[in-house]
């Protein structure tokens, strides 16, 4: 049966044959709802069968662009089979590298084949435009120069492209941004066009759309390489750039950065990764313009200068290496240009003019070297972003701060001393009238930075002396060299950012060292000195005295007893001289002071002051939070008395205690003797006992070994023993799978004899019941035979019978009319004779009546077997047996039959 309908099965449909059929039915269909059709089937096969599809219905498949162009569902299929045909399976048998090649071909050498591509663009629709530039995307990386001719051939091509810029939808804005990335990355006329297309602009605002460097993304990225490939060695970009004012749009990106890095939030640990690489793709576009020998470096290295780039990179690298101990180390491996030395003139036409390259110089020694040269007021911003950056690099690594301080020693200490180390700068001070006080003070918050909570580089700064003794000059130390220069340059009513200078310096150093408290207080008049200065009414300068009375608190707060000026001498001077009240005003008043509470929100630049003047920056970021964080304890430090020193903890070792306390320790120390006495006894005993305990295990040991012993080899016996067990249980286990395996055989012998005899039986019993069938059909054949004869004859008789009724009853009829006068008497006998006449044919219609019954139950009984013997057939086609065509003709004549008997009823 199945091999009947295998053969009548259709043929099995060739792919090939298929893809042409479609093919041509794309090729020769008038009606979109056709076209379209034939697209859907060649978009099936296109993935696994590239080359077949390309070939028979590429230059179609662009024609329907054309064509349909203004239907969106048309346009959305047909690019989805032409990317199809540039991405097909990895399995397909016709995938290959060529077919990428074939198809960009077709469309790069005709040039309205690409300027269909780019006609879409002109379609707001998602996928039109999304599929258009991915088609592009494809075409220029197998052919990318030729894509390129065509795109820049075509008079809007350029145009449309840059238009998707503008597009809101990031995955379209997204695929725009990376094609023309590609397309301009080697064709300089290409990168003209495309910038003047307001590319900048675009970018920009994409940029800024996206939150900028800090929180920007992968397309944040995007937009600096394409801005890099518009800029790269393209001189007349770089000028177009320059003159629309782009540049300060590079340093307000910069600028963005740092303020969220300085904001109290800060910047998010997963934005870290993409914002450096932000900041990374924005210094390599800025370097495009610095070009060294170029052309337009010096203007573009002008324009930079003037919006103030430079201080704003510095700040970023710092940002970049803040904190990072590999980051911080591999920083200070790079060499740069150095400073000192001008650097060589411009190209003339292209060429240098002889004259060698800079000498190079540690980045770290040529930031120094800006960060402390006299220089302009113009320069304070990167001056102080130099400063920031040698920050960056020693925060949070000691042994790069201990270096650096080892360098500065070894350079102050020299025979020829260094004029930009900070430790020479800050002992001479050698400011005098040069305008410059910042020199001082960035070499104090380099030295700060270094001091700061550090005792090891505290310890190394206090071996830093001025002065021989074997030459009898006085020795005076670091600590007293700044506090002299301090008290001289309050005195001199200097600079008021010279003595804060000094003041960050002390404040940090003497806090929580006791031993630097002492060093301050060998020279005697310091003190007093400096409670001269506070007890002066100065609202100028606030800061300085201020500061001051933070000086006094903490000499106060860290002195001992011990100190060349006890502690209760200073806490009499401090509260006869300067007063308690005077204390606390000035320290308050400096933590009101707006350089100090608002030191989070104020400009830490050049923008600080007003024009001319020097800029309002007095603090360093650090040393501001380090009085916020101590305010309170250093207020409360003249309320202490003076016979409780303050405990400090450095390197591990706790200084400075309380006076009255030694007696009771000492008692306490006794006692402890005593209990430490009485626990050596206590050791001993137990030391007695562990001995005996361990003579005790000694022998648990010996007896536990000779046990395992024991055990393993017992365990060894019952190991060999139960390989033997185990190789019986899998002869038995082989034997009963034979002996299971014979029975199952003869069991499946048997069953197949019962299958073949129950088969045997079953046919046996279809034959006798298909004979019994027949049988009973052909009985009933001859009784609707007879039936029939009958029922013929009955019709005929009763007809004849009518006829004479109505020959008799017409002739009697025409007598009557004929005689009715004469008549009239024999009218109610002729009456009668009609009326009996009358139930005579009356009781032959109801004898034909009954025999037409009998006639309806016999046909009644005839589709009931009839029905019998269809439901047999039925069931002996679901058992696979063959059924005579005869029966259908019986039945035919049956019909036929029943038709002949209806149309004699119909007659009688």
């Amino acid at each position: 049966m199945f091999r009947i309908l295998e053969a009548q099965a259709p043929a099995k449909q060739n792919a090939t044959a298929t893809i042409t059929t479609l093919c041509g039915r794309l090729q020769s269909a008038t009606l979109l709802e056709d076209r379209r059709a034939a697209i859907l089937g060649l978009r099936s096969f296109a993935k696994q069968w590239p080359a077949s599809v390309a070939s028979g219905g590429l230059r179609n498949l662009i024609s329907c662009l054309n064509k349909d162009i203004e239907d969106v569902d048309t346009t959305k299929i047909t690019l989805e089979t032409l990317m199809m045909l540039f991405n097909p399976d990895e399995s397909s048998p016709e995938a290959s590298d060529d077919i990428a090649l074939w198809l960009a071909d077709e469309f790069t050498q005709r040039q309205e084949n690409t300027t269909v591509l780019l006609d879409l663009l002109e379609s707001y629709d998602f996928y039109s435009r999304l599929y258009s530039l991915q088609l592009m995307s494809a075409i220029s990386s197998a052919r990318p120069e030729r894509t390129r001719e065509c795109v820049a051939t075509s008079p809007v091509g350029v145009s449309r492209l840059v238009a998707v810029l503008d597009d809101k939808r990031e995955a379209v804005r997204s695929e725009g941004l990376l094609l023309l990335t590609t397309l301009t990355l080697s064709s300089s006329e290409l990168q003209k066009v495309v910038a003047y297309e307001n590319a900048f602009d675009r970018v920009f605002t994409i940029i800024d759309a996206e939150g900028s460097l800090t929180h920007g993304g992968i397309p944040v990225q995007d937009c600096l390489s394409l801005l890099g490939n518009l800029l790269r060695l393209n001189i007349s970009n770089q000028n177009l750039f320059r003159e629309s004012g782009w540049m300060k749009k590079l340093t307000a990106l910069l600028s963005d950065v740092l303020k969220e890095q300085d904001s109290p939030e800060g910047v998010p640990e997963w934005a870290r990764s993409q914002r450096d690489k932000n900041v990374w793709g924005l210094l390599a576009v800025i370097r495009l313009f610095l070009i060294r020998g170029s052309i337009g470096t010096q203007n573009n290295q002008r324009s930079f200068w003037h919006s103030g780039l430079l201080a704003q990179a510095l700040a970023t690298a710092a940002d970049l290496i803040r904190g990072n101990p590999q980051l911080q180390e591999a920083f200070a491996q790079f060499d740069v240009p150095s400073p000192s030395v001008p650097g060589p003139a411009a190209k003339i036409n292209g060429h240098m003019n002889g004259i060698p390259a800079p000498p190079r110089d540690n980045v770290i020694s040529a930031l120094l070297e800006l960060a402390l040269v006299r220089s302009s007021l113009q320069a304070f911003d990167v001056r102080l972003a130099c400063c920031d950056c040698i920050k960056a690099y020693m925060q949070d690594h000691s042994p790069i701060r201990l270096f650096f301080l080892r360098r500065a020693i070894e350079g102050y200490s020299s025979d020829e001393p260094e004029p930009d180390n900070i430790l020479t700068i800050l002992v001479q001070n050698n400011v005098g009238h040069s305008g410059d006080p910042y020199r001082l003070w960035i070499a104090a918050v380099l030295l700060f930075n270094l001091l700061h909570e550090d005792f090891e580089a505290k310890n190394m700064a206090k071996q830093v002396t001025e002065g021989d003794a074997a030459n009898g000059e006085e020795v005076v130390t670091c600590i007293q060299a700044f506090a002299s220069n301090l008290i001289s340059a309050e005195q001199s009513s200097g600079d008021e950012r010279i003595s804060i200078a000094y003041l960050t310096i002390l404040c940090s150093w003497l806090y929580e060292d006791h031993d630097a408290v002492n060093d301050f207080l060998s020279e005697g008049s310091t003190l007093q000195s400096i409670v001269q200065l506070v007890t002066q009414d100065s609202p100028i300068r606030s800061l300085a005295l201020g500061l001051c009375a933070v000086l006094l608190g903490i000499v106060y707060e860290f002195s001992t007893k011990d100190s060349p000026v006890p502690r209760g001498t200073i806490h009499q001077i401090l509260t006869t001289r300067l007063g308690r009240e005077r204390y606390i005003d000035r320290i308050t008043k400096l933590r009101e002071h707006p350089m100090i509470r608002d030191f989070e929100i104020s400009a830490q630049d050049l923008s600080s002051g007003q024009a001319g003047s020097l800029p309002e920056v007095y603090f360093d970021k650090t040393f501001v939070e380090f009085v916020k964080d101590n305010f309170s304890r250093i207020v409360r430090a003249i309320d202490r008395a003076p016979g409780l020193e303050v405990p400090v903890v450095a390197n591990g070792i706790q200084k400075g205690i309380s006076r009255e306390l030694v007696d009771s320790l000492k008692a306490q120390v006794e006692d402890r003797n005593q209990t430490v006495q009485k626990l050596e006894s206590d050791v001993l005993t137990l030391e007695r006992k562990l001995g005996q305990e361990q003579a005790d295990h000694r022998k648990a040991k010996d007896s536990a070994a000779i046990e395992l012993n024991r055990i393993r080899s017992i365990n060894e016996a019952l190991q060999r023993n139960h390989e033997e067990d185990l190789q019986q249980v899998h002869k038995e286990n082989h034997s009963s799978r034979q002996d299971l395996n014979h029975r199952h055989n003869v069991e499946m012998r048997r069953l197949e004899n019962d299958m073949e005899k129950l088969k045997a039986d079953h046919e046996a019993s279809l034959a006798r019941i298909r004979e019994r069938d027949d049988a009973e059909m052909n009985d009933l054949k001859s009784n609707i035979n007879r039936l029939g004869g009958e029922l013929e004859k009955s019709s005929k008789e009763h007809v004849q019978d009518l006829q004479t009724a109505h020959e008799e009853y017409s002739t009697k009829l025409s007598s009557l009319e004929a005689r009715l006068q004469r008549a009239e008497d024999r009218y109610a006998d002729a009456d009668k004779r009609a009326s009996q006449s009358q139930k005579e044919a009356e009781s032959k219609e109801a004898a034909r009546t009954t025999a037409q019954t009998e006639l309806d139950d016999l046909l009644m009984v005839l589709g009931d077997l009839e029905e019998k013997r269809s439901k047999d057939k039925k069931r002996l086609k679901a058992l696979g047996e063959p059924t005579s065509d005869g029966e259908d003709d019986e039945e035919d004549l049956n019909a036929d039959g029943e038709e002949a008997s209806d149309a004699t009823r119909e007659e009688v």
